[in-house]
């Protein structure tokens, strides 16, 4: 339902998704669409973290130290509706490192989150205006534990050249004529409201309350010298920024030096790797290590190391600043120097980074990339900067800019043979890319081999895009019994550059694993996400020097489909199975770092990103609700009340699950057409409430002319919806479903897109058409009935919403109201909302989990 957009956030709800909710809950979100940022500031103030939907979580992070921020503003009693600030840049650095990692993380800039702060702080503004007062009631109604900051300030800051290194001011905020605030020392409170004994008291409460935290303040307030500026010596400092956490809870702003609040002020063990460039390739590629004591990541000599050690104190001036040390601390971490490797590989330091590393004691030090690494991540993270490598000349395309970006990020990371993920959304030109890589690669070497993998439905696509752009590229097929044989008598140095075959062929031939390929390329790698299936162990086998993984779905269900990717790319780089789940479990800790170590590998764009490509159109998604026809009602109750009986004969085990899997599968059947359920072969229209609605939408689209691609996950539906859309359109369009020969495909494609006469529709089964189709001419898309998995159907709407296209895609989902097709539907909003987190469950397996009330509540017409 969040949805981020490049100007803040979005809520979309429908009015049937409304009617679902209860009373209080629709109150809340028609108030959330209306005016989401009033919406989004309450939620915060009133603590409601009532969402699993990770865009939402993270914009209740922001609202949330928003309202940190703005409790914390200096007058904020005074200025009310005129106060105004942005988050300053520690604020920001915290948040892009909190990013989810979601479909649009590339839109969550710094200037991004400026927005949501803006549009939090017009709606604090706009409720602060019209409340009748003080601001710490207006908080307090939401929550008593936010206080606002009080009227009075301490001031500690840096004093050179005296004695006393520190100076000590008290101040408080005072509201002058033309509205500005100013800070003056707090002896004019005493001036300003001399005879107004209770009005100084308001004003100086909160000190008694820091005199009981801080025994520094409370010998200040005796002696009077709170209210005049005066130094401090280094220690009296210390004891003043140890309490300030515990003063700052009372409502008193301390301004103090930024390096106290930051972690980099006390003395750490900083090992650097990677200062210069190493002599191997590979994720095992050996780093020069450099230990050594450092503050903020500059270097103590053995003189400032003697200096700490041999002082009491705890705050010591060095390198031009002040930092924390601990003489016992530090001499634990000279000890630790001294076991710290000469050498560690580039995968170690990466892992130490992320947090993956399985030797709890590397969380002792700070490892940071010297010179040479620190340069090749950032040009790997930003191929904007890449160096520009020279296009083949045989090359028959021209490139997008961000097309070519990815083409000199992949030839950089062929360089150093690390592993690419190239996740770009549907429709981007992944294949182009890849095969200007591949071209350059043998223009380079054309004794080099390239091994890839793909869907088999795909062969024919890479077959035609090969020789359509890069026509010097020798392809052979492997797939079938006569080329296997065939390949065995050519000889290595004569075949050609790319061998070409599917996974289940991979998986079953063992000579593909007894050598070891220049470049191992898979397409739709998410064919790999299951890390147990025998197919993914089988690729994983086949050796390379460089391995490519393409896929516009990197993460289907979880982010162990992440982690099998990887572990295909880069062994080893995110641990083993059972270390990446123990480290996801806190998904929200370990998000920055996970999207730390893997961005140098992976590169992906949306078409949604208009800096990406700006000449592609919206798609605008509805879902269509309809009732049930008299016939379908009859028969779903029938099944329904059929399962009721054999459940309770058959209450577990075997027979149980099966029972209810063919329960589900009849119910889907009924809500498509009864006729698809008996076996009959009419297909009356007045029978079904989705034939009435495919009638109503297509008599629009063949009024103006337009294209659709209808989808079904029933190959039997394929034919009655090719007739029913034949009697709506007056015109015959076609068919491609598993059996469609992939010659077959490719021409319906090409005639599909040409468009010379009208050819108004193509039906598609959703598996065997899901992936790279083509199909462009359509501007409308609908899903007949719906899939488990909404990658699969974003898979298959991508077959219209994809370059090329020119108009508006307006993509339909046909769900029958209170019936199982309403709960599937929910269950896959609820799988998108949560696709970059983990989920346990399919589908199936959550209905079958169901206790017996349970699942019949589920499965009956509801209303």
């Amino acid at each position: 339902m969040y949805q981020i957009t490049s100007e803040g956030y979005r809520l979309r709800v429908s009015k049937e998704e409304l009617v679902q909710k209860e009373a209080q809950e629709q109150a809340k979100l028609v108030h959330a669409m209306a005016d989401p940022w009033n919406a989004l500031l309450n939620a915060s103030l009133n603590g409601d973290k009532k969402s699993e939907d990770p865009v939402y979580q993270y914009l209740q992070n922001i609202a949330d130290d928003f309202v940190e921020d703005l409790i914390s503003q200096p007058g904020l009693e005074l200025a009310r509706e005129t106060i105004t600030f942005d988050p300053d840049e520690d604020r920001i650095e915290k948040l892009m490192e909190e990013r989810p990692l979601i479909r649009e993380i590339s839109l969550i800039t710094p200037e991004w989150i400026r927005n949501v702060y803006r549009g939090l702080l017009r709606a604090f503004r706009n409720q602060i205006r019209t409340y009748d007062g003080s601001v710490k009631k207006f908080l307090n109604e939401h929550d008593p534990k936010l206080n606002p900051a009080e009227s009075i300030f301490f001031h500690l800051v840096e004093h050179d050249g005296s004695e006393y290194p520190f100076a000590f001011l008290a101040t408080y905020a005072k509201k002058e004529e033309d509205r500005s605030i100013r800070h003056v020392p707090l002896h004019y409170i005493l001036k300003e409201y001399a005879g107004n004994q209770t009005k100084i008291l308001e004003l100086l409460s909160c000190l008694n309350r820091a005199a009981d935290i801080s025994s520094l303040i409370s010998s200040l307030m005796v002696s009077g010298e709170l209210f005049h500026p005066l130094g401090l010596e280094a220690n009296e400092a210390y004891e003043f920024l140890k309490k300030v956490p515990e003063l700052e809870k009372t409502g008193i702003v301390c301004r103090i030096p930024n390096w106290w609040r930051k972690k980099s002020r006390s003395v750490s063990l900083s090992i650097k790797v990677g200062e210069t460039k190493s002599s191997l390739l590979g994720m095992d590629s050996l780093l020069k290590v450099r230990p050594s004591l450092a503050v903020d990541g500059q270097k103590l000599t053995k003189a400032e190391i003697q200096q700490i050690l041999e002082s009491s104190e705890s705050l010591h001036f060095i390198k031009g600043k002040w930092i924390e040390a601990d003489p016992k601390k530090l001499e634990q971490l000279i000890a630790l120097m001294e076991t710290v490797p000469e050498e560690m590989s580039l995968k170690e330091a990466l892992r130490i980074q992320g947090g993956l590393s399985a030797d709890e004691g590397d969380e002792r030090f700070n490892i940071s990339n010297g010179k040479w690494l620190a340069s090749l991540k950032e040009k790997l993270t930003r191929p904007a900067i890449l160096r520009n490598v020279a296009l083949p000349a045989a090359l028959k395309a021209q490139l997008r800019p961000y097309q070519k970006e990815g083409y000199n990020w992949l030839n950089s990371l062929s360089a150093m043979r690390f592993g690419a993920l190239l996740a770009d959304d549907m429709g981007l030109g992944k294949t182009l890319q890849t095969l200007a890589w591949l071209d350059k690669e043998y223009q380079n070497d054309p004794e080099k081999r390239a091994l890839l993998i793909v869907p088999a439905s795909l062969i024919g696509n890479w077959q035609n895009e090969t020789a359509h752009f890069t026509p010097d590229l020798g392809i052979y097929v492997l797939h079938g019994k006569q080329s296997i044989e065939r390949y065995w008598n050519i000889p290595k140095n004569e075949r050609p550059f790319i061998t070409i075959t599917t996974y289940q062929t991979a998986s079953k031939l063992a000579f593909l694993r007894e050598e070891t390929w220049d470049f191992l390329i898979l397409d739709e790698a998410q064919a790999i996400k299951n890390p147990l299936a025998k197919q993914t162990q089988a690729v994983k086998k086949i050796q390379a020097c460089m391995r490519l993984a393409m896929t516009g779905t990197p993460i289907e269900n979880d982010l162990i489909n992440l982690w099998s990717i990887f572990d295909f790319l880069n062994p080893g780089l995110l641990g083993s199975r059972k270390e990446f789940q123990e480290f996801a479990k806190n998904e929200a800790d370990h998000t920055a770092k996970l999207q730390h170590m893997i961005s140098p590998f992976l590169l992906r764009r949306l078409k949604t990103d208009r800096k990406i490509i700006a000449d592609l159109p919206d798609k605008l998604e509805q879902t269509d609700r309809i009732v049930l026809s008299r016939k379908q009602t009859l028969l779903y109750n029938e099944v329904v009340n059929a399962l009721e009986k054999s459940l309770s004969e058959d209450k577990e085990g075997i027979g149980r699950q099966g029972n209810i899997l063919s329960a589900l599968m009849k119910l889907k059947q009924i809500c498509n057409h009864p006729d698809q359920y008996t076996g009959e072969h009419t297909f009356s229209e007045k029978d079904s409430g989705k034939f009435e609605m495919l009638r109503e939408i297509c008599s629009a689209i063949e009024e103006n002319r337009e294209c659709v691609l209808v989808f079904t996950q029933f190959r039997e539906m394929t034919d009655a919806l090719d007739q029913e859309l034949e009697k709506i359109f007056h015109a015959r369009g076609y068919v491609i479903h598993g059996g469609t020969p992939l010659k077959k495909r490719q021409e319906i494609v090409e005639k599909f897109n040409a468009q010379n006469t009208y050819i108004p529709y193509v039906v598609l089964s959703l598996k065997a058409a899901g992936t790279e189709l083509n199909l462009t001419a359509a501007s409308h898309v609908i899903h007949f009935d719906r899939w488990w998995n909404p990658a699969v159907e974003n898979q298959a709407t991508d077959r219209a919403y994809r370059i090329g296209q020119t108009k508006n895609v307006v993509v339909h989902k046909f769900v029958c109201t209170h019936t199982i097709e309403e709960k599937i539907d929910q269950l896959i909003m609820n799988k998108q909302a949560l696709a970059d987190r983990i989920i346990t469950a399919t589908a199936a397996s959550w209905l079958t989990s169901l206790s017996n009330e349970e699942l019949l509540e589920n499965m009956r017409i509801t209303g």
